[in-house]
């Protein structure tokens, strides 16, 4: 029996695995990029955001769970992406890449408007069911990730931990990183009680995430 305080998360059962692959093989879409609440897309819907510093895999990994490699752009400047973007996954869920944070190559009054966006849509979104707060495997959780994961316990928005990359790193500094990473979770109440360990590359913990989401309702 695993004791560790925010195990892995278990493979998910064939038929819930089955269910993630059927969402994430419908038509998905980018909507648009929101710069203020009034431009938020209706809330019919099933939503869940991704939120991580600057380079840490957001755009990657979002275009590995739908198998669309260009859905979600990556920019090569950290902290270029300024918007709240939506992509519609099926009929019945919204996907929402969060504004990347840390090293912003911005303006100050820039940056400080977009996290005042940030603050609003997560106060303020009825329909989002879930934050996943991606943290690069080669380093685990930094001071900016702190900062997002106190904004969403202010926000009392559930939020899981997700670690990518993990295929850049050896098992034993993986489990440093994941070490680092429990310990920082323990000090959040608005933390969901399982990491989800992932590759965009190779594949890693992707079936896995692709279930938990389509079981949020």
């Amino acid at each position: 029996m695993n004791t560790l305080p925010f195990p892995l998360a278990e493979k998910p059962d064939p038929a819930t695995e089955e269910r993630g692959r059927k969402l994430f093989a419908a038509n998905s879409d980018f909507v648009k990029g929101v710069v203020a609440m009034d431009g938020l897309p209706v809330a019919d819907r099933t939503e869940v955001c991704f939120a991580g510093r600057s380079n840490v895999g957001k755009s990657t990994l979002i275009n590995a769970l739908t198998n669309r490699k260009g859905l979600a752009r990556a920019s090569n400047t950290p902290g270029r992406t300024q918007e709240i973007n939506y992509f519609t996954l099926a009929d019945s869920h919204y996907l929402v890449d969060l504004p990347g944070y840390g090293y912003a190559e911005a303006p100050l009054h820039v940056v400080q408007q977009w996290q005042a966006l940030l603050k609003s849509y997560l106060r303020g979104r009825a329909t989002l069911r879930r934050a996943f707060v991606l943290i690069d495997a080669r380093h685990g959780v930094k001071a900016v990730d702190e900062e997002i994961m106190k904004l969403l316990d202010i926000a009392a928005v559930p939020f899981q931990a997700v670690l990518t990359k993990s295929d850049k790193v050896k098992d034993k500094d993986r489990e440093t990183s994941l070490a680092r990473t429990r310990a920082a979770l323990i000090k959040h109440p608005a933390a969901y009680p399982e990491i989800i360990l992932t590759s965009s590359e190779k594949g890693d913990g992707i079936p896995t995430l692709r279930a938990t989401i389509a079981t949020l309702e």
